[in-house]
């Protein structure tokens, strides 16, 4: 049995339960040190938007509660990884620092961590934690990624079952160093304070991940067959719990397995073929690093966005465009941080394809705005509408924002919603012209593809 301390680096695995990097702490023996470290300066970190830095403040409060209950205590520090954790482990004495994995630009930094700390004399782990398959186990016969998803799941589904998830410890000694305040961290807004309709839809934390699942179960999942339908509760809302780990893919997968209505079971395939587009989205950050920033399909970047119209940008972005499904996905992101998926489609495809405005610039506003903004997820799904990602929807389907209204919310439910003033006299005229606007879209597109064909 170890006797120096053991560090546990959390990142995005802010829970106890089914924590690997936890467990083996625990087991190993010694002392225990937990670290959140705030790093917005290492090489590949992207400064997290307003609503995530939101729930996060909420997310390490509920998590610090969890560990002080096990007999540990909630080290908070912000820096640079390369300097702080080495400087924790000597300030404490550690033996050995465990982490569990990341798979975006980050991972650079953490094995330069894992030499560095190892030449030291340091134990140094890293565990799978927040996928239910490693990016580099599923690839082709001929061992290349995949880039369409269904292969992908079915190639998943093959792997074999995901393991069980991990019991919480029970208890553990805790090492007390010191701590900055979590609000001194100045992670909530204040002036003004624009999170009230977060508060009143959200529950972070490892115990509102868990009874949002439950909810789920026995209530949403037999009705996930109308998950596109945005008026219904259909979907299980457990985007965020996946994105800051208060909840693991582990736990989401075994807790759907068994105990569920003849109507629920046959919504279960579906529902974590959704888990699998998240698995897919990490497996494509895994192999491009800069998904955020770089179009996958390389044919793209001659693509001739068009610099945005401040005032038409701004009333997409406000929910302001004078198209009654549009606004309503964009009230409903502003007032709570987060919208339904087939809405996100809705207002994506307007402003990529109507609007002609790069894709990248409403990943930034949804990276801000998302309690949900996920490093892998928010960027694949983005150039998944815009047709410059990974088995992306071909560019010439756009969507009719009309159409989608009427297919999917009949009754003018979800845009009554969050439009209340949708019948007014001073409810907009639409910013674009949808039918002219769609046609400029896809001679844009055959601009592309006729450079692409000169230039082979």
């Amino acid at each position: 049995m170890a006797s120096s301390p053991t560090i546990v680096w959390l990142r995005d695995d802010l829970r106890v339960a089914d924590n690997p990097a936890l467990t083996a702490a625990v087991e190993r023996g010694a002392p225990v040190v937990v670290v959140y470290l705030l790093d917005e300066q290492s090489p590949g970190a992207r400064p997290l938007g307003g609503a995530s830095r939101w729930w996060l403040h909420h997310s390490l409060a509920s998590l610090g509660r969890g560990l002080e209950a096990i007999g540990a205590t909630l080290t908070l520090r912000r820096g640079v990884a390369s300097v702080v954790i080495p400087g924790l482990a000597a300030e404490t004495g550690a033996g050995a620092v465990y982490w569990n994995r990341r798979y975006g630009a980050l991972r650079d930094v953490d094995a330069a961590l894992k030499s560095r700390l190892s030449a030291d004399g340091l134990e140094v782990t890293s565990f799978s934690a927040s996928l239910l398959f490693e990016p580099w186990a599923i690839t082709t016969g001929a061992g290349d990624p995949y880039r369409v998803f269904t292969p992908f799941w079915r190639a998943c589904l093959a792997a074999g079952e995901p393991r069980s998830p991990l019991g919480a410890p029970t208890s553990m000694t805790g090492v007390v160093v010191d701590s900055d305040e979590l609000d001194s961290w100045k992670l909530l807004p204040t002036r003004p304070d624009w999170a009230e309709g977060l508060r009143a839809a959200w529950t972070p934390g490892e115990h509102g991940a868990h009874d949002r699942l439950e909810h789920f179960v026995n209530n949403g999942l037999a009705l996930y067959h109308r998950r596109d339908e945005p008026s219904l509760e259909a979907t299980s809302r457990l985007s965020p719990h996946l994105r800051f780990g208060e909840i693991s893919p582990h736990q989401v997968w075994s807790r759907v397995q068994d105990g569920l209505t003849p109507e629920a079971a046959a919504n279960r395939a579906k529902f974590l073929s959704e888990i699998g587009w998240r698995e897919f989205s990490y497996s494509i950050l895994f192999h491009l690093p800069q998904l955020a920033t770089t179009n996958v399909r390389r044919d793209f970047d001659a693509f001739p966005w068009q610099a945005p119209d401040p005032a038409a940008l701004a009333a997409w972005q406000q929910g302001r465009t004078g198209i009654p499904i549009v606004d309503a996905g964009m009230r409903q992101l502003w007032t709570s941080g987060w919208m339904h998926n087939r809405v996100r489609m809705i207002v994506a495809s307007l402003l990529t394809k109507n609007m002609l405005v790069d894709w990248r610039v409403g990943e930034a506003w949804f990276w801000d705005t998302l309690v949900d903004a996920d490093e892998a997820s928010n960027a694949a799904s983005w150039q998944w509408v815009a047709g410059s990602g990974a088995d992306a929807a071909p560019y010439f389907r756009v969507f009719n924002p009309v159409l989608q209204a009427e297919r999917f919310d009949p009754d003018r439910t979800y845009i009554q919603q969050w439009v209340p003033d949708v019948d007014e006299p001073e409810y907009p005229a639409p910013i674009v012209d949808l039918a002219h606007s769609r046609l400029a879209a896809l001679a844009a597109y055959e601009a592309v593809k006729a450079a692409k064909a000169v230039s082979r």
